[in-house]
Order: C-alpha cells, then sequence, then structure tokens
C-alpha cells in the first residue's frame, strides 16, 4: 500500500513537470539561433513573439529597375543583382506569353548604389551596349534563377549555378514528354552561362508547375543541394511550393509539396535560402496572391490582384514550413502602383549590407532593411517577463546574445537542469544583467562561473526581460 501511495505520488509531482522535461533535448551545438520558429521555446511569460516590419531606406541615386525575378547575391565584397527583362526586336515563339525574355546583370559595392556594365554579350534593341548576360532562350529566361555555389571542392567553372526553365500555359496532367522541366546552368563568373541538360523533369500528375522562380541552393546543414519550386494544389488550383534535394546537381529526389497555403491562399514564389548567419534556418519570403482586389490598369479585370509579402521559415530537412505569423511582413504602402497587378515581390536572398543591417530589395527598385537577425524578437515591455525553452545541448564556453532594451531595461538568464532546477552560479541571481543594444553581446555571471561545465549537458535557458527585445543567441568558444 506504501508503494502504491509512493508510485502515485511521484506520478503526480511528474505530471506537474513541463512535457519538455521528457522531451529529447535539442542539440544546437554553436550554431546561432533566432526565434522565427518554437523549435526551442517551451513557455511564454508576459512576453511575446514580435514581427518587425522591414524599413525601407533612402532611394538610391542609382536603383536596381522595376523588374521580375529578381536574385541579389552576396560574393565577397561584391553584391551581384539579376532580373528579367525583354528584347523590344525579338520576333520568335512566346513560350511563355512575354516577349522575348532576357536576363540583365548589376553589380555593387555597398549594396545601394549600383552599376550596369556594357558587357557586349547580346545584341538587345539593336545594340550590345547593355548589361543582357542571356537572351534568345525563350523557355528558359522567364524565371532564371542563379546562385553562389558555395560547396567545398566545387569546380571553378561551375562555382554559380541555376535553374530554369518552363513547361507551357494550360493543364498539361499526363504530359510525360521530355524538355518540359527545369535545366541546369552554371558559370565560372555569374555572367558567362552554360546551359546544361534537363534536371528535375515535369511529373505527369501536375495539373501546373514551374511557372515562377525555382530556387536551389548548396546547404551547408543538409550537405546536399535543396530545390524549393513552384507547384499548384489539386483540387483547389492554389500556387504553392514543393521541395526536392541533390548530391550533385544532376539527380533529384522524387518532389514532395509542402503545401504552407491557409485556405484559399495562393503563394506566388516562395524565395527560400539559407539565413547567412544561421544556415541551418532557412528563410522565406514569398508574395502572397489575392485576386479580385487592387487595380489592374492596362489589364483584364481577371488580372486584377493586390500582393505583398510573408515571412516564412523552415529548417534544414524539414518538409513543414513554420508560420509565426499570419499577416504581411511587408505590406503594399502608400504608393498606388504597389496596389497594382503583381506589384510586390522581393528579390531571393537576405543579404548583409552593414555589420548591424541586412537588406532586402524590392521590385519597385526600393531597398528595405531590418536590423541583423532582426526579423522576430521575444519582446518584453514595463513588466518584466520569462521565455523558457526547451532542454537543449550546446557546445562553447560563451553565451553572446543579440539584445536591446530601453535605459530602463535588461535581460538575464537563467540556466537551469532539464526538471527545472537553477544550476547554481547560473541562477538569475547570479547573472550580471545585460543593458544597452549589441549585435554581439554577452552574458556573465557574478561568479565568473565556468559555462564550458555545461556544455554537452541538457540544460534550458530562462531568459527574464524587461523593456528589451532578444534577436537571437549564441554559444561559442
Amino acid at each position: 500500500m506504501k508503494q502504491q501511495l509512493l508510485r502515485g505520488l511521484i506520478w503526480s509531482l511528474l505530471m506537474l513537470l513541463p512535457l519538455s522535461a521528457f522531451a529529447q533535448p535539442v542539440d544546437i551545438g554553436s550554431r546561432r539561433e533566432l526565434f522565427v520558429d518554437r523549435l526551442l521555446i517551451d513557455k511564454l511569460q508576459g512576453v511575446e513573439l514580435k514581427l518587425h516590419a522591414p524599413v525601407k531606406a533612402p532611394r538610391p541615386r542609382s536603383p536596381l529597375p522595376v523588374r521580375h525575378m529578381m536574385t541579389v547575391i552576396k560574393n565577397g565584397n561584391r553584391y551581384q543583382a539579376y532580373w528579367r527583362g525583354s528584347d523590344p526586336d525579338y520576333q520568335g515563339e512566346k513560350h511563355t506569353g512575354h516577349a522575348g525574355e532576357t536576363v540583365h546583370y548589376a553589380e555593387s559595392r555597398d549594396g545601394h548604389e549600383w552599376k550596369f556594365p556594357e558587357l557586349g554579350l547580346h545584341e538587345v534593341g539593336g545594340t550590345r551596349k547593355n548589361n543582357v548576360i542571356l537572351a534568345q532562350q525563350p523557355p528558359f529566361l522567364t524565371n532564371f534563377t542563379p546562385f553562389l555555389d558555395t560547396r567545398p571542392g566545387v569546380a571553378p567553372q561551375e562555382r554559380y549555378k541555376a535553374l530554369a526553365g518552363y513547361p507551357g500555359p494550360g493543364d498539361k496532367r499526363g504530359l510525360a514528354e521530355p524538355g518540359r522541366g527545369l535545366f541546369a546552368f552554371v558559370s565560372p563568373d555569374g555572367i558567362h552561362w552554360t546551359k546544361q541538360t534537363e534536371v528535375i523533369p515535369y511529373q505527369p500528375q501536375w495539373r501546373h508547375a514551374f511557372d515562377s522562380a525555382n530556387v536551389s541552393f548548396w546547404s551547408e546543414a543538409e550537405q546536399q543541394y535543396v530545390c524549393y519550386f513552384r507547384t499548384w494544389t489539386d483540387p483547389e488550383r492554389l500556387r504553392s511550393i514543393s521541395r526536392t534535394t541533390s548530391p550533385d546537381f544532376r539527380h533529384w529526389t522524387d518532389p514532395v509539396a509542402m503545401d504552407p497555403n491557409l485556405p484559399g491562399e495562393h503563394l506566388y514564389t516562395n524565395q527560400t535560402h539559407p539565413y547567412f548567419r544561421a544556415p541551418q534556418i532557412y528563410i522565406s519570403l514569398p508574395t502572397r496572391f489575392i485576386p479580385g482586389r487592387g487595380s489592374a490598369p492596362d489589364y483584364d479585370l481577371k488580372d486584377q490582384n493586390a500582393t505583398d509579402i510573408l515571412l516564412m521559415t523552415t529548417r534544414a530537412g524539414s518538409l513543414h514550413y513554420d508560420r509565426l505569423f499570419k499577416h504581411a511582413f511587408i505590406r503594399p504602402g502608400l504608393e498606388p502602383e504597389q496596389w497594382e497587378n503583381r506589384a510586390n515581390y522581393v528579390a531571393l536572398n537576405v543579404v548583409p549590407t552593414s555589420p548591424t543591417e541586412m537588406s532586402i530589395y524590392h521590385r519597385s527598385g526600393d531597398r528595405y532593411i531590418l536590423r541583423t537577425d532582426g526579423f522576430v524578437s521575444v519582446n518584453a515591455g514595463y513588466a518584466a517577463g520569462e521565455l523558457l525553452t526547451r532542454p537543449l545541448v550546446f557546445a562553447g564556453d560563451r553565451l553572446r546574445v543579440n539584445f536591446s532594451t530601453s535605459a530602463a531595461g535588461s535581460l538575464r538568464v537563467e540556466l537551469q537542469q532539464p526538471d527545472g532546477t537553477p544550476i547554481p552560479g547560473f541562477t538569475r541571481d547570479d547573472c550580471i544583467p545585460l543593458i544597452g543594444d549589441e549585435i554581439e553581446g554577452q552574458m556573465r555571471w557574478k561568479s565568473d562561473a565556468d559555462l564550458s561545465t555545461l556544455a554537452g549537458k541538457p540544460v534550458r535557458l530562462c531568459w527574464i526581460l524587461q523593456e528589451c527585445d532578444l534577436y537571437s543567441f549564441q554559444f561559442s568558444q
């Protein structure tokens, strides 16, 4: 009888513990973690997750043009931009309904002012004095989407890669002929390109696919190539996103539909890519397409629509997107032209433009800026609040944070055992409060406790915030 009572007491006590106390710890090593999903979050008390709106930078003297299918790549101290244009003298087949698509190129040293080199590679509009890098390939230049291949040991002549292809309009269910899928392109410099073979074929069960930017990259976290591309849901016929992977950019797995759409929601693009400071997290800035709204000058009423930009994320290897916030990340804004047909797209890639700033490039030629890591924060107001993590395992002997407080605010952290017991030397009372605004602040404790003694062991972090935003944290050496 006593044993039964003891077992009952133990069970009652266990039921009081959070579920995370029994969960397998998340091994974060020395990776930087952002609060763009709930992977590490157990409880929020008196704090909330806050989506931060990008701010439009002053208009450049030489902005990028108003164009679709934009990509911006940062390679060392150089920024490279790509977009779709057209040849006014093109007389060939209008494979996509557009007139002779071209791909154009620009460079920048600061990510703000752009130069448009005269490359002399193609005659367009009766002249070679232009920045056109691809022309006269109608099935492929409507959605040409390049990236810088960071795979170790990549061949020099293939340092840049791209996927491109368009199967043509209409319902193509049952279509199995080759040539309708995505083709690989390679380049040594991002300017001179060579088309290779079809690598992701069209699937006969699809009604439609590939009719937008189809993005790919080398994933450091997955150690393989990843592609996120346009598909359509069935039977709803909503523009959506699928995923496939490859060890060599030639042989790709069977695509998997990720279906991130809310009911009735079109996601016109996906713009999914690894975040440059946390490559295990993929940022996605899709265009949300709302039919029947806005204005459509020079278009039929069936093309009347309004668009805006969302924030989604996914993680390396995941087959779903996380959407902490279902509302818009970037709204159309005050300019009437941003409420016209297909007016709101952002370029592929969020890129750093200073140690404290990152940039998002809009189809309008505007540049939007955010604080480094500043997509989402854990936010506390005047009253102090707490965020408790799930059990995690880290590597390192320092804990760095990206944070901002008011003059009256502060940030502290307590390290706990998985059952919630504060660890001596690392309690909230031992923690020296951080005050200020830093991208790489460092947490410290009064006794100079050695954080490395806890490395490799399951712990939980209890963040204590007051008038504070916490954007990211990272254990490091």
